[in-house]
């Protein structure tokens, strides 16, 4: 996406979380709009244009929408800094509140006679008019919205429909009630505004790794400056205690960091001279000086933002289902509230006679249907269930895509493996070398860091350590085929030669024959073979080791506990496979797969798994990117993987620790889990409530109750996923 046709939109002041469920919906449905996401946990819009010269006047259509349903809310863009805004009328608040309380509490002992009031006046016009000042000094805010939303149509707005119950319970002779339900219910929303606010400021300090600052090297000495500004090339340095604003090569000789916030890793990371170091990590020494090696954007830790952060525009199928139901559950309550109030009484009436106390009854009951009427416990809590779970993750080194990839990976009941770098080290060694008659080890070693020169692969960097030269041959790469080898040419004595580079499987597709005893498994099965022909005449293998992963076994096995069956894909000879399934303890072992095997195998995997459960796949490589594509969630290994296989998965996971498999599975498990108790109570409480007011067992306070009060207990319970 072009950064020309996208934008961020930070709506300060939104604490509505319906009302952002309906910014949504409009922004959506305005023409160019391709995209538009509303985050309530960090309330940041953003929208994407379908063409080009359209942003600047989606925006102002994003912002009128904004205003007609939110009109204190104030919108700026995500690049401007924090506005300090118009002097706030907080302290006018408290104190209008506050007498408010004092008036109703005055009414209140007047009405009882306390004070030795005369009880003929206390039930007169004086009386009725303390409890509507009351009622108005703590309404104030309610009844202004309410009334201009009337005007706008919208007659489904939790403040209308509070009004027309409180309202309605003065209509009945109810004066306390009305005041008492206007005053716990402003108390409720305070402290369910509270809690959203401390929910929102939790997950923003779990996303707090942003550098502010870098010092650029001048002539002179270093000047503070934006990481924005800087470019590739340029000196920093990074004082102990900063966190290091961008990409790098240490030039210093030594330095130790903390990349907790961006790996999860608990222990410091030691840095020598030429290592990488990552921005958004601390530095925990002596200054730090650092070659930056990539620009703010393309940055890890502006990554890690952008992913967690564009996120929300992935929502959880539960997300989506909550917001259908707050559109059907609102006016659904507000109709059955209408029909008690008519429909009993009419009925009732018949035989018992239709008297005022009868309506009178029935009207009540009906009015706590409207303070119930309002779905704000989910439409809060389940956004910030999901945006924390995914919040905790990427503090743990795991950034997840979406709520919709979160709740994927709660349903995984399989999971299948690339081999190596995701199971195994990915660190090979060279150790034998099998040339022919004219072909001693270090022609061939040479030959293969020569081919190899251009490729990133850990088999490619083992052969150029193991050659040790920089002294190469003029080679010139002709195609590199993933998961199989590479194509290259040479000058040879008799002109252009061509060479193969690659597996067994590969050879025999091209009719390679390669001596027997070197074709097959020999001694230890975990070992890989690395075949060279030229003129399609084999030349020599290239015997290399690699290690099982520290905890690999330990994740299988935990994972089998938790009811996941895991399979192995891997390009390598079968055998080879085989063995190092068998050392890890996998379920399923696939040798010998070349890239389209890959995919067909776990095709086969996801058919016969259909309806058991979703099916994952974990990855590092450029031949890992159709499949993590394909599967139910994809997992690429971010720390050493490669760029497409990130961009192709749907979790990434900072480091190649083979348990962050275990733990992503585990915080989507919680994260659904609290996600559906908040469901399970809401709607249990709330529809308990209506059932008991329908019948006279509950009145206007428990209907309080299951509107703010079970708002706020979800939120807090959400807010547990982030511990």
């Amino acid at each position: 996406m072009d950064r020309n046709q996208r934008t961020e939109l930070v709506l300060e002041g939104l604490d509505c979380a319906h009302c952002a469920v309906k910014i949504e919906e409009k922004a959506k449905g305005l023409e160019g709009v391709r995209m538009a996401s509303l985050n309530f946990a960090t309330k940041k819009l953003v929208i994407e244009a379908d063409g080009e010269g359209l942003l600047e006047g989606l925006v102002a259509q994003a912002s009128a929408i904004v205003k007609e349903l939110e009109p204190h809310v104030q919108v700026r863009d995500a690049a401007e800094g924090r506005r300090s805004g118009e002097p706030s009328d907080t302290s006018l608040g408290w104190k209008r509140f506050l007498a408010g309380v004092l008036l109703f509490v005055w009414a209140v002992l007047w009405k009882e006679g306390v004070g030795g009031m005369d009880p003929g006046f206390r039930g007169g016009i004086p009386l009725l008019a303390v409890f509507l000042g009351a009622y108005f000094l703590l309404g104030q805010e309610i009844l202004g919205t309410a009334l201009g939303n009337l005007r706008k149509g919208r007659v489904f707005d939790e403040n209308f429909l509070m009004s027309i119950a409180t309202l309605g319970a003065f209509l009945i002779g109810e004066y306390p009630e009305a005041v008492a339900v206007m005053l716990f219910y402003r108390i409720g929303e305070w402290f369910q505004d509270r809690a959203v606010n401390h929910s929102r400021r939790s997950i923003a300090k779990l996303m707090d790794i942003k550098p502010e600052v870098a010092w650029l090297q001048e002539e002179g000495g270093f000047r503070k400056v934006d990481p924005r500004t800087v470019d590739v090339g340029a000196r920093i340095l990074v004082k102990p205690g900063e966190r290091v604003p961008l990409d790098g090569s240490v030039l210093s000789p030594r330095g130790e960091v903390d990349t907790s916030a961006l790996t999860g890793e608990s222990m410091p990371r030691a840095l020598v001279g030429g290592d990488l170091v990552l921005s958004g990590s601390i530095n925990l020494d002596a200054p730090l000086e650092v070659e930056v090696v990539k620009s703010y954007g393309d940055s890890t830790v502006q990554k890690v933002l952008e992913l967690v952060e564009n996120a929300a525009g992935n929502k959880a199928k539960t997300e989506q289902f909550i917001t259908r139901f707050a559109k059907v559950y609102t006016p659904a309550v507000v109709g059955t509230a209408a029909l008690l109030a008519v429909l009993p009484p009419l009925f009732l009436g018949m035989e018992a006679g239709h008297s005022p106390q009868l309506f009178g009854e029935w009207f009540r009951r009906s009015l706590i249907f409207l303070v119930v009427s309002c779905p704000c416990a989910l439409v809060v809590s389940i956004p910030l269930g999901f945006f924390g779970g995914i919040g905790a993750a990427s503090r743990h080194g795991i950034l997840i895509k979406g709520g919709q990839f979160l709740e994927a990976l709660h349903g995984v009941r399989h999971i299948a493996f690339d081999k190596t770098g995701t199971l195994t080290e990915g660190k090979f060694s060279v150790e034998e070398v099998h040339g022919g008659l004219e072909w001693d080890r270090g022609s061939l070693l040479r030959l293969a860091a020569s081919a190899e020169a251009y490729s990133n692969h850990p088999i490619a960097k083992s052969i150029q350590e193991a050659y040790g030269s920089p002294e190469l041959d003029p080679v010139t790469l002709l195609k590199e085929i993933p998961g199989s080898g590479l194509k290259a040419s040479r000058r040879g004595p008799l002109g252009e030669e061509v060479l193969h580079l690659g597996h067994g499987g590969w050879f025999q597709e091209l009719g390679i024959r390669i001596p027997p005893q070197q074709d097959s498994k020999r001694e230890d099965g975990a070992r890989t073979r690395l075949h060279m022909a030229l003129q399609g005449e084999w030349i020599g293998t290239v015997v290399l080791g690699d290690k099982v992963k520290e905890g690999a076994r330990d994740m299988v096995q935990a994972l089998r506990k938790e009811g996941i069956r895991t399979s192995m894909l891997s390009g390598d000879h079968p055998e080879v496979a085989a063995q190092v399934g068998k050392e890890i303890g996998v379920d399923e072992v696939y040798g010998g797969l070349l890239p389209q095997g890959k995919l067909e195998r776990l095709e086969r995997i996801l058919k016969d798994r259909k309806g058991s459960g979703a099916v994952a796949f974990v990855g590092d490589g450029i031949n890992d990117a159709a499949v993590l594509a394909r599967a139910d969630v994809g997992i690429a290994m971010g720390g050493r993987g490669q760029d497409v296989a990130i961009e192709s998965a749907d979790v990434v996971l900072m480091t190649d620790e083979p348990q962050k498999v275990l733990q992503a599975i585990r915080i989507a498990r919680r994260t659904r889990g609290i996600v559906w108790q908040n469901i399970g109570f809401a709607l249990g409480v709330k529809g308990l409530v209506l059932l008991l007011g329908a019948f006279g067992f509950a009145g206007m306070w428990e209907a309080v109750f299951a509107d703010v009060g079970v708002a706020l207990l979800a939120v807090l319970n959400a807010m547990r996923v982030m511990k």
